[in-house]
């Protein structure tokens, strides 16, 4: 093809094309009956960015025509958002109408391609181009017109080994930053567990036993200031305790129903989510609860006057919250004394205690090993959606005194800042990892990431054979055709 004048120049011996001239699109169709045993990829088989095949399923297991592949050719994802998605296949199946399949011609690089389709100029292009509301997708027509530069094919393959070897050294950092933060994750874990067994505040309890009033005495002013308060439920009998971890002389266990003086969640409002304005009061449901706190980022609103008919589960500063249904069931956090007006759907469970349990000390329990096993019980069935007041007041805590709460979460609190400080490192290196991927890709397709060497035949004369080879093919093509419709017209003849 022509160069273009608007095109930069490249380095000596490449040569301006296009996708179209490079491969062809397969429609070899094929009806899962035909391949019961075959191996079937899907678009969540490719792993997104990198062009690693993450598994396969069989073509037995999905009823809709497919396309065939064959060792050698492209797969490319063509439907938004999954235009990072390429594979170079390694042996014979069929892959779902969603993925594009290319034959390459024997002049280009396959592997080469493929670190192409990766490149963001690329998935951006195919991303602008897209047709379709509801399934997105992009056309081999449309693709085919995208314009790249073509090295020799020896450079070609000079630069896909060293994207892969440079790739290959990045992904073994991105390993190692999971596995870091894997590790801060039961760091965590681990800092609760020692929290509420006694062992983080241990020497603190030594210096301080003479200021502590034990939470055995406390456990009774509690219940003395709860009479009265509200139902009979309030007042329940004494823990049973013999198959409860010991715990520290001045602590005792207590259950939520000795402790909270309201247990409730909210509904959705009439209307569902027309009736969420953009500014109004915030309300909270479970995607908006972790354990690192309240995530208000994207929170819906509703109007003061739903709020106002919501009465009976308006937050107040200092309440815990717990996800009592869907994915997120368990995760808890509690309202900061900044949030003023808020109000909860019915995924979120609002516990309310009073002075003699720190918010934070309550939810950071809820969030350790221990709570999570409690909820998680098969007492109440490992797979169960939905926990409900009853179960929440059966919960068991290690209460220990309000002072040596605070002091509980102090600790845990200066833990947790540094973990989190590391693992937001981690992410700014994690996405700096991607951002050296798509540099790296760059600099490739510009002719920059390995040597060019003189004696390599010109991508000029690499695109005359493949335009050479398109041409047999096409008469080759138009030949089987014909002998087709001679034999089909001989049949008739015949009969």
């Amino acid at each position: 093809m022509e160069e273009s004048v608007s095109l930069p120049q490249l380095p000596k011996g490449w040569g301006w094309t296009n996708l179209g001239e490079l491969v062809e699109t397969s429609k070899e169709r094929v009806d899962p009956a035909e391949l019961q045993e075959a191996k079937y990829i899907g678009l969540e088989h490719i792993e997104k960015d990198t062009g690693k095949l993450v598994g396969f399923g069989s073509s037995g297991d999905v009823r809709s025509t497919k396309t065939r592949f064959h060792p050698g050719e492209l797969l490319y994802g063509r439907l938004r958002p999954y235009l990072n998605k390429v594979f170079v296949a390694g042996f014979d199946g069929v892959c779902s109408t969603d993925i594009l399949v290319f034959p390459t011609y024997d002049h280009v690089s396959n592997r080469f391609l493929l670190y192409r389709l990766l490149s963001n100029d690329f998935v951006r292009y195919a991303s602008q181009n897209v047709s379709g509301v509801q399934h997105p997708r992009v056309g081999f027509t449309t693709l085919s017109r995208f314009e790249l530069a073509l090295p020799p094919i020896a450079e070609q393959n000079r630069i896909a080994f060293k994207i892969e070897e440079l790739f290959t050294n990045l992904d073994a950092g991105v390993e190692s930053l999971k596995k870091v933060k894997a590790q801060l994750k039961r760091y965590r874990q681990a800092v609760l567990k020692y929290a509420f067994e006694g062992k983080l505040t241990e020497e603190w309890r030594k210096t301080h036993k003479d200021q502590i009033e034990p939470a055995q005495i406390l456990l009774e002013r509690i219940k003395q200031e709860r009479k009265g308060l509200r139902d009979a439920y309030m007042i329940s009998s004494p823990l049973e305790t013999f198959d409860l971890p010991k715990l520290p002389e001045t602590w005792t266990w207590a259950t939520i129903r000795e402790l909270e003086t309201f247990i409730g969640s909210g509904i959705t409002p009439r209307g569902g989510r027309k009736v969420y304005v953009n500014e109004g009061i915030p309300f909270i449901r479970s995607q908006n609860v972790h354990p690192d706190g309240l995530r208000l980022k994207g929170i819906a609103h509703i109007t003061p006057q739903i709020h106002e008919e919501m009465k009976r589960t308006q937050t107040r500063p200092n309440d815990v919250l717990l996800n009592i249904t869907g994915a997120s069931i368990g995760r808890s956090t509690y309202i900061p004394t900044d949030l003023v007006e808020a109000n909860v759907n019915q995924h979120v469970c609002i516990i309310r205690t009073g002075w003699w349990i720190v918010p934070a000390y309550l939810s950071h329990f809820l969030n350790s090993t221990s709570g999570q096993d409690q909820i998680f019980s098969t007492q109440w069935g490992v797979t169960r959606q939905g926990f409900n007041y009853a179960q929440v007041r059966s919960l068991r805590i290690p209460l220990a005194p309000p002072p040596e709460q605070k002091e509980i979460v102090e600790r845990i609190g200066q833990a947790y800042s540094v973990s989190y400080e590391i693992e937001e490192n981690i992410e700014l290196d994690m996405k700096r990892t991607e951002r050296l991927r798509q540099s790296i890709l760059k600099r490739a397709f510009e002719g920059k990431l390995v040597p060019q060497d003189p004696t390599d035949e010109p991508a000029e004369k690499l695109l005359t054979r493949i335009k050479e080879e398109r041409r047999k093919h096409e008469l080759d093509t138009k030949s089987d055709k014909k002998n087709i419709l001679r034999q089909m017209e001989l049949v008739r003849y015949v009969k």
